[in-house]
């Protein structure tokens, strides 16, 4: 089984496009969003939404997918590492 390399949380990735000395509140005043909400996705604590992954991709000139692809990358690693039940696949009759 290939173990799949922990992605960045995309808050990690959005951190390194803030200019130089962008401070969290001027980048929430330029997304129209609280400075609570952008620092808990800089933090790692909160995730990219449809809404913020649209908001991203016009403000930074990318695509949504790009924001939207990594934090999904991001849930499946997490999920695929928490306990899960076991699950068998389901079995279909033949008509």
């Amino acid at each position: 089984m290939s173990r799949m390399h922990n992605p960045a949380h995309p808050g990690e990735v959005l951190r390194e496009w803030l200019p130089e000395g962008m401070t969290v509140t001027e980048a929430a005043t330029q997304l129209q969003v609280s400075r609570v909400t952008l620092s808990k996705i800089l933090n790692g604590k909160a995730g990219i939404t449809a809404d913020m992954a649209l908001r991203l991709a016009t403000w930074l000139d990318t695509s949504p997918d790009l924001w939207v692809g990594m934090q999904t990358q991001r849930d499946l690693w997490e999920a695929k590492h928490k306990p899960r039940p076991s699950i068998r696949p389901i079995v279909r009759l033949a008509a």
